[in-house]
């Protein structure tokens, strides 16, 4: 007899508004703690790497950022099955523990300066340990939210787990831009950069109270007091061949395709107006910021439209779209930053100590400051971009519809992977797939991004400021082919 999901009936509307804000909370918290290393690596370049080669400083930051996506697949496996074993519950209390700690102990380490090669090594230790973490920690969640919700209405009841990931990124910048307008751009850049750090500890704690109220989920409470819970999960996942089919047709089908998307139309979108388009840190945090939130809701409406039109036709037809568009979009985001383009209306010049600064106006309101700082190791050029009113608007416009893209690959894919494999090894076989999908493909966009940006500019190239975008493109594409060939257009409501 086929294991089901709980049905409806045994689940009140309010006990399921309660797992659903439990479930979100925390795990909204876990991608807090695990984004503002990334909205951070420009700082954090400076800060743990020597300060000799800028780029590759960024580079290494970015590094370190990536490591932490690659070892998501192994916490996926590692707390997948103490989840399937144990229980949802207890499972993602220890990761959200681990996910908190680690945050909030990177926010003490030292500086290059004051330890050396041990401060980067520490910070590598712990981001490695944010990266278990958040590898046990969706799967729970998402399976936790399922195991409740009616399987009609699947879709839309996970599909708010779904908009923690992209609201843990809202609220890292929020954190970020209001503790930098607070202390100013230079105490921030000295030191205040640890508080968004030290902050998660109080987050943490409020989350770990939240979820020691909840009860573990009935379908698995169930499978457990009948004794059917499996006794070997990574074997039964991985070692049987129909079941490992469905693992691969989740991760190429669907997930690495998801993961790139994500990555690129939030992470590499602020980083591409950052270093490519020199615009402003503050501004082009708030722009990105600002997007999130206008698109958040589109989460919930493709969660709940694939209830009805199926999750395939959602996902793939995100997909389509990022391959088909990132290039013109991105070509756009680039012609708002070149200044080479505008007309200009003044320019000034102000020398103070071992610094000249330039700054030009241009007649669509854009605003060019041109830093000169003469020290030791010859002259360090730095330009930044403030854009005008209706740039910055264009701008929103433009990372607004790539973050639509984002709802749709990944609104209904909680419900997607649930859906493909059993109660007794869900946790550990949709947890691989997705950490893999995310973590690696998706999480190396930034890095690989800003390294194919670099090598297109050093070899000359025509449009280098283009060249990161053929990785997400290429995954993305070839994921839709595997996906419109071998997934089903139906919703599965049994196992």
């Amino acid at each position: 007899m086929p294991e089901t999901l709980a049905p409806a009936s045994v689940t009140s509307p309010r006990t399921l508004r309660s797992v659903i804000a439990a479930s979100s909370v925390g795990t909204l918290i876990e991608w807090y703690d695990f984004y503002i290393f990334g909205s951070l690596s420009a700082i954090i370049s400076t800060q743990f790497f020597p300060k000799d080669n800028p780029t590759a400083a960024l580079l290494s930051a970015l590094a370190v950022f990536a490591a932490g996506f690659i070892v998501r697949p192994f916490g996926a496996l590692v707390f997948g099955r103490l989840g399937d074993i144990v229980g949802r519950k207890y499972t993602f209390m220890v990761t959200l523990l681990l996910m908190g700690g680690s945050t909030f102990l990177i926010g003490l380490i030292p500086g290059y300066e004051s330890w050396g090669m041990l401060s980067p090594l520490l910070v590598l230790l712990l981001r490695l340990i944010q990266g278990l973490a958040l590898g046990g920690e969706y799967g729970g969640a998402a399976t936790y939210v399922a195991e409740y919700a009616p399987p009609e209405r699947r879709g839309y009841f996970t599909s708010w787990i779904q908009t923690t990931a992209t609201l843990g990124l809202f609220l890292s910048l929020a954190v970020i831009v209001a503790t930098r307008k607070i202390l100013g751009v230079e105490d921030f850049e000295s030191w205040g950069w640890r508080i968004p750090f030290l902050v998660s500890i109080v987050l943490v704690g409020t989350s770990v109270f939240i979820r020691l109220k909840m009860n573990e989920s009935p379908v698995f409470s169930k499978l457990k007091t009948e004794g059917k819970v499996s006794k070997n999960p990574l074997a039964e996942s991985f070692g049987k061949r129909e079941n490992l089919k469905m693992v691969l047709l989740a991760l190429l089908g669907a997930t690495a395709g998801q993961g790139v998307v994500w990555y690129t139309g939030q992470f590499y979108a602020l980083s591409f107006i950052q270093k490519v388009g020199h615009v402003d840190f503050e501004q082009s945090s708030e722009i990105v910021a600002i997007a999130l939130a206008l698109a958040t809701g589109g989460f919930v409406l493709f969660g709940w439209l694939s209830d009805r039109w199926g999750r395939k036709v959602i996902i793939l037809g995100g997909m389509a779209l990022a391959v088909l568009t990132y290039r013109p979009l991105y070509q756009q985001m680039y012609a708002l930053t070149d200044v080479s383009t505008k007309t200009e209306v003044s320019t000034q010049t102000s020398i103070q100590n071992q610094s000249t600064t330039q700054v030009t106006s241009y007649t669509d309101g854009s605003q060019v400051q041109k830093i000169s700082v003469n020290n030791s190791q010859g002259t360090e050029v730095k330009y930044v971009l403030s854009l005008g009113n209706t740039g910055y608007w264009t701008m929103v416009l433009l990372i607004w519809i790539q973050v639509l893209y984002v709802t749709m690959v990944y609104g209904p894919i909680a419900a997607f992977l649930v859906e493909m494999f059993p109660t007794r090894i869900r946790y550990t076989s949709m947890s691989l797939p997705y950490h893999i999908g995310n973590g690696i493909f998706g999480g190396l966009t930034p890095f690989l991004a800003v390294a194919l940006v670099e090598k297109a500019t050093a070899n000359q190239e025509s449009q280098p400021y283009l060249a990161g975008l053929w990785y997400p493109i290429l995954v993305a594409a070839i994921c839709f082919i595997i996906g419109f060939i071998y997934l089903s257009s139906r919703n599965r409501i049994h196992e």
